[in-house]
């Protein structure tokens, strides 16, 4: 069901592209080969927390029938049972978390962040740490569709 590979330390990631903030990633899993892009946040709240690293990737996983999957990565455990907003213009979508992951509360609306992520210029995410901070992001989408499209027939 849920994949726990951060991206970033996924031991066999290879590096396949980059469309503008996304960079583009894959690795043999053992039943297939996984495809995701990734980007970072070009901003974080508050500033006097050390975040680590925060990422933010959409995987395509073709051997589990897992289509455009939205996962949200922390440096640090969220808060148990917390939830994570994501807000693309006016919609807003609930993550829920698990250690240092965060994933869509309801999966068919999976497709619905995606289609905003294309058709909009940033992405908010706001989470709450282990420790009870409160913290906030911004990321570009920018090159978000072509990214997902290079992806698109991951095999």
């Amino acid at each position: 069901m849920v994949a726990t590979v951060a991206p970033a330390l996924a031991q066999s990631a290879s590096k396949i592209g980059q469309n503008d903030d996304w960079g583009i990633y894959s690795y043999k899993a053992g039943n297939g080969k996984v495809c995701y892009v990734l980007t970072k946040p070009t901003d974080m709240q508050p500033t006097t927390l050390d975040h680590g690293d925060i990422y933010f990737f959409v995987s395509q996983k073709p051997g589990q029938n897992i289509s455009y999957e939205p996962q949200f990565i922390a440096s640090y455990d969220f808060q148990e049972n917390s939830k994570v907003a994501v807000s693309v213009g006016s919609k807003t979508f609930s993550m829920f978390t698990r250690g240092k992951s965060a994933w869509m509360e309801n999966a068919a609306e999976e497709p619905a962040l995606i289609a905003a992520m294309k058709s909009g210029a940033e992405m908010k995410v706001a989470a709450k740490s282990g420790r009870g901070n409160s913290t906030n992001y911004v990321f570009s989408l920018k090159g978000i569709s072509a990214a997902l499209q290079s992806i698109a027939n991951c095999k």
